[in-house]
């Protein structure tokens, strides 16, 4: 598993090899070394925060916080695996009485072999060389090779010398992990024939070429990336007239959490016309510190991005300012206000994403208008919806699940629990596929089915065995047989 001396190609070579015998592993195998890598990053969690905030600046409380999340996220994927679900074992006995006959069918998901992973910037552990993307392929049986990103360099490197060591003490094979870094290098592994799949998480134009690449490769390859998301928020007047201080002290602190640097912000707040609600946000926003973000690129953009919002007709500057060196100086929350009827006639240029910490409200006079100018919000990973105990949301509630992977009621979309139930995904340019990137299901991303057909019983994993020795449910003549 050590990378440096190897180029790209006897890279994706050892991860061919490592992958065929990850296949073969079995679930328990192959959940001692997630649990390894787990373990490793828990021991050497101070080491890892140091150097993850002289990079990114994020804290050491935020960072803590990561580490955990990311350790817990490879051992609910030791979970998922060795409960036996995840691989949709199906069988069809034969009939011969059938008209056709029918013959013995056994189906199962299998891992695809090597993925590419691609680091991002605003989460340097969950989403990063050992988050998500990662644990979730090595679960299956894929062997992995992670781009990292330029805005943490040195973190990925330490934490990729801790989990290549983890595995190998593990037992794991050699060429099942690997890091490599560089942009050229980054696109010359999604051409790599070596490679199955690759995960993203990051910019849209970024995403967008890559995903190009590995569609135009002469075999495409599936391209999993999270691209940008506007998460929209619906407030109902009953819900304004009740609570608008509350709501907005919660907006408030969501938005700028992370300094707006979270793929859940809230970036469009849809409120009814004519109530106070922008002089409480405003008021709430107010005493909210500048701070430092990710990278000098994006700090740069930072500014960039207010400016070109508040240069669109009919946008006013709730609170905040948008002169503002944001490299210098850290950045400051800025809300801006529109209508909907604005939106609707320059969505090009109202329905973009600025990362960093600011907000767009949105009045709507009421739900004739409010849901022409949702259907013009592009995918996004969640949508919220503020309303009162009896209020009749149903229609709105059907419009936000047509453009969003998680409908959230009365909270607020920061903050991504990792577990069987998470969609973390939505209509593109939030995802480029229809599975999630975060919870159980993210490892169906990695697999693809296999059927096999009147086959002798000795060749048949032992998912498809018919007295299933692993002990794991599976769909029997049609009916779901528990163990």
């Amino acid at each position: 598993m050590t990378t440096a001396t190897l180029s790209l190609s006897e890279l994706t070579a050892a991860a061919t090899r490592a992958a065929q015998i990850a296949a073969a592993a079995s679930d328990a195998e192959r959940a001692a070394w997630l649990t390894a890598v787990a373990d490793a990053l828990d021991a050497n969690v101070a080491e890892l925060v140091d150097i993850a905030d002289s990079e990114t600046s994020l804290g050491p409380v935020r960072l803590t916080g990561e580490v955990a999340r990311t350790s817990g996220q490879l051992r609910l994927f030791a979970r998922v695996i060795t409960e036996g679900s995840y691989l949709e074992a199906i069988i069809d006995h034969a009939d011969a009485a059938a008209s056709p006959p029918k013959h013995d069918l056994r189906r199962l998901l299998r891992p695809i072999g090597p993925v590419a992973v691609f680091s991002a910037s605003n989460f340097p552990f969950a989403f990063s060389v050992a988050g998500g993307d990662t644990a979730s392929a090595l679960a299956v049986g894929c062997s992995v090779i992670v781009k990292a990103h330029s805005g943490h360099l040195k973190l990925s490197e330490r934490t990729a010398e801790i989990v290549a060591e983890a595995l190998r003490s593990a037992g794991a094979p050699d060429g099942l992990f690997a890091l490599v870094s560089g942009r050229e290098v980054g696109t010359a592994l999604v051409q790599d024939p070596n490679i199955k799949a690759v995960g993203f998480t990051g910019s849209i134009p970024g995403g967008r070429a890559l995903f190009d690449l590995a569609v135009s490769r002469p075999d495409p390859i599936p391209f999993y990336g999270e691209l940008g998301s506007l998460n929209p928020v619906v407030i109902t007047s009953a819900a304004l007239a009740e609570k608008s201080a509350e709501l907005a002290a919660g907006l408030a602190g969501s938005f700028t959490m992370g300094a707006g640097q979270f793929c859940t912000k809230p970036g469009l707040v849809f409120i009814p016309t004519g109530t106070g609600f922008a002089a409480d946000l405003a008021a709430a926003t107010k005493d909210k510190p500048t701070s430092a973000m990710l990278t000098g690129r994006i700090a740069d953009a930072y500014p960039d991005g207010l400016r070109s919002v508040a240069s669109v007709p009919g946008v006013t500057v709730v609170s905040g300012t948008v002169q503002q060196d944001a490299t210098r100086d850290g950045a400051a929350p800025v809300v801006f206000s529109t209508s909907a009827a604005n939106v609707l006639e320059r969505p090009d240029e109202l329905l973009e994403e600025c990362f960093g910490p600011t907000t767009l409200l949105i009045e709507y006079q009421d739900q004739d208008e409010l849901f022409p100018v949702l259907a013009k919000v592009p995918g996004s990973l969640t949508a919220t919806v503020h309303a009162l105990p009896g209020e009749d949301v149903s229609g709105l509630v059907e419009q936000l699940s047509g453009l969003a992977g998680r409908v959230l009621f009365d909270g607020w979309p920061t903050g991504v629990a990792v577990n069987w139930a998470q969609q973390h995904g939505g209509p593109y340019p939030a995802t480029t596929s229809l599975f999630t990137s975060v919870g159980a299901t993210a490892v169906r991303r990695f697999q693809r089915p296999v059927a096999y057909q009147d086959a002798p019983e000795a060749v048949l994993h032992p998912a498809l065995r018919e007295s299933n020795p692993l002990g794991i449910p599976r769909r029997v003549d049609g009916e779901l047989v528990l163990p």
